[in-house]
């Protein structure tokens, strides 16, 4: 811990903030980006999301407290990012982030990075069915395998809470990869 409060200091000092930052983005740029893609799934969105996340987080790094890990305030960063770019992306084609989503998995098989086949796809559409709860914690533990505890600094919810949204998502899933 007194390792990441260091490298914090280095990134709040300005003799040694650029360099600080761009370990920063080099460490984190990977991890980041697989997170926001399963949340927007396009990889030009994607891009535009994970630069405005870095945008934040250089902008607020002031304002961290240190009651998370740097790792879960940044992901909570991308989350929200993610979240809000999917929300505005809907309202500004008249639509809901729902219908948003679904049009984005029916077009995966158009994106030309994605590389998944017909049950990765077909995973993708019952995931995209989950309430938007689940869909972050199924991604988060399914995808990225995170625990719960890093999941609940994320989200800001308890790890029981986080269990059974996963439980539930699971179930939904499979029963939908059972019947389609």
């Amino acid at each position: 811990m007194q390792e990441e409060k260091d490298f914090i200091n280095e990134l709040l000092n300005p003799k040694t903030q650029n360099v600080a930052f761009q370990k920063l983005m080099h460490d984190y740029q990977r991890p980041l980006y697989n997170h926001i893609r399963n949340i927007v799934l396009n990889h030009d969105d994607t891009d535009d999301v994970l630069q405005n996340t870095f945008i934040k987080v250089f902008q607020y790094l002031n304002g961290f407290k240190g009651d998370s890990k740097l790792f879960s305030w940044m992901y909570r960063i991308a989350t929200n990012e993610a979240i809000t770019f999917i929300n505005s992306k809907a309202k500004r084609n008249g639509t809901t982030s729902e219908a948003m989503q679904s049009k984005i998995v029916e077009n995966l098989k158009a994106d030309e990075y994605f590389d998944g086949n017909e049950v990765q796809l077909k995973l993708q559409k019952a995931i995209n069915l989950l309430p938007e709860k689940q869909q972050l914690v199924f991604k988060m533990k399914y995808f990225e395998d995170l625990k719960y505890e890093e999941i609940s600094e994320i989200l800001g919810t308890t790890v029981g809470g986080l269990k059974a949204s996963y439980h539930h998502a699971v179930k939904k899933i499979e029963d939908y990869m059972n019947t389609n």
